[in-house]
């Protein structure tokens, strides 16, 4: 075959997220081949590449022939559902590759998935990446941020492709080369959790505008409109803005108001939660919002509580209106609510990855992390250049919450916060996520928790043995024999 002819890189599985990123490589100028098993898939990518500007695409039509349309070092990226899909696919393509080319997992995997498929490919000389995509169709097409993990060589053969496809920011694109083995997908996979918990408080903040605030659809929009012009600004509080906008072409009123209140999952958020206990890692957000998600699900569940609860005589007036409420501070309250919450998700998410980190020597860069995340992805945000530059200043920072500049915006929000939590829980309005972000806080900046009397009950039941605060040594104390020879004389209070 004349190798002026061959494509610089291969992309294999041709759903959404495939096609649209194949046509954003060969919009930046790299030939690409693309293939996939059904062949009206790879018609379909061809006509839109040729459509979208003659980009220079070439669909192939056999595993064979797709691997030998590349060029050596050939680079495969893959994009097809996670799982046993991968395995089949890396096996039709690995006949047909050589010891030097590289195969790039696109997809959603659990990191040890990659882990194995390093240690099985790398008997063939083959080098992978396992490589977290966010930002949705729409980044894949024109931008999106890039978490690539593994081989550190084939992380290099297409360095030249990702930092031309990524989302661009003032500070650079969004890729990075991770760390080795599945740290990739590690990190997209927090990145997921983390996109949870924003999402959950999001719609926390919503509920109670909407029902203690008695907030319209046309002056949230306008509320999140003007919150995405200041320290919220981030692509979720702009796509809510615009969610409020839209009219009901099926029905009366507002979309969003005849939306199922029934939350889907993949499974990343429920991997991150998994994770963090583990590695004993609070992450009491990213929990709270996974909760939120297997409660909404329970949709004739919660209708017959409601009626049951209202049977039993629960007041009609939980959760409505209040009379006489101050609008204008409400929201105000609820925007710094939101921004204090927030920065307690992240710093739970920022931790778990240093706990992962550490355990599995990845050497992650977590200002480099937060950088990368500022543009294509999901939760990119104003905020991660806060989070970015607290890193910068301190790279061994033990939470974003002791962060100099972060700690003092904490604590000018914590009235906000404490008024909106406060208000929501004797309202009967659940603000898991805010709760759960808020006892975090009180939890984290208490010198002393009462851990002592579960430490003394451990030691009671089960023979635990327990610290001291003033001397050195593991104690162990005969609990019920002490209390039944003070208790002889001592008498109840009055």
């Amino acid at each position: 075959m004349d190798t002026s002819t061959l494509s610089r890189i291969g992309l294999a599985g041709l759903a959404v997220m495939g096609q649209n990123l194949a046509l954003n490589i060969a919009e930046k100028g790299f030939p690409i081949s693309v293939y996939n098993r059904t062949a009206s898939k790879v018609d379909e990518t061809v006509d839109r590449a040729h459509r979208e500007g003659s980009l220079p695409l070439t669909g192939q039509y056999s595993p064979r022939e797709f691997v030998l349309s590349l060029q050596r070092p050939r680079s495969v990226i893959i994009l097809v559902k996670a799982g046993a899909p991968v395995d089949q696919t890396i096996s039709a393509l690995s006949d047909y590759m050589e010891p030097g080319d590289t195969i790039i997992d696109g997809g959603n995997e659990w990191y040890e998935n990659t882990e194995r498929r390093i240690r099985e490919i790398s008997e063939k000389g083959i080098l992978y990446l396992g490589m977290g995509v966010s930002g949705g169709e729409e980044g894949a097409r024109n931008g999106p941020s890039l978490m690539p993990g593994g081989s550190y060589q084939a992380y290099s053969n297409i360095q030249d492709i990702l930092v031309k496809v990524a989302a661009q920011v003032e500070d650079g694109p969004c890729v990075t080369y991770i760390g080795e083995g599945g740290s990739g997908n590690f990190v997209k996979m927090v990145h997921n959790g983390i996109e949870y918990g924003d999402m959950q408080l999001i719609s926390e903040a919503y509920d109670v505008l909407k029902h203690v605030g008695g907030l319209s659809n046309s002056e949230l929009a306008d509320i999140f409109a003007e919150w995405n012009s200041g320290e919220l600004e981030s692509f979720l509080i702009e796509i809510t803005a615009d969610i409020f906008k839209v009219k009901d072409e099926g029905g009366d009123g507002y979309l969003v108001d005849n939306i199922l209140d029934k939350t889907g999952m993949k499974g990343t958020g429920k991997w991150t939660v998994q994770q963090a206990a583990e590695l004993s890692v609070a992450a009491p957000t990213i929990a709270a919002s996974l909760d939120g998600r297997f409660l909404s699900g329970l949709k004739e569940e919660r209708e017959n509580a409601a009626a049951v609860l209202k049977e039993a005589g629960l007041s009609e007036d939980i959760g409505f209106v209040r009379s006489g409420i101050d609008k204008k501070k409400l929201i105000d309250d609820v925007r710094q609510a939101l921004y204090a919450s927030k920065i307690c998700s992240y710093a739970q998410g920022m931790n778990l990855l240093r706990a992962k980190s550490n355990e599995k020597g990845w050497n992650l860069n977590f200002g480099e992390l937060a950088r990368i995340w500022k543009g294509g992805c999901i939760i990119r945000a104003v905020f991660l250049d806060r989070i970015k530059k607290a890193y910068q200043r301190n790279p061994n920072l033990a939470s974003l919450i002791v962060d100099p500049e972060f700690a003092k915006e904490m604590v000018q929000r914590q009235a906000a916060w404490r008024r909106v939590v406060g208000l929501a829980v004797s309202s009967g309005i659940s603000t898991p996520g805010m709760c759960a972000s808020l006892s975090y806080f009180d939890t984290y900046r208490r010198a002393r928790l009462p851990a002592n009397l579960v430490q003394a009950q451990r030691d009671l039941f089960g023979a635990h043995t327990y610290e001291r605060v003033d001397r050195p040594g593991a104690f162990h104390t005969e609990w019920t024999k002490l209390a039944r020879q003070s208790g002889a004389g001592a008498g109840v209070l009055n």
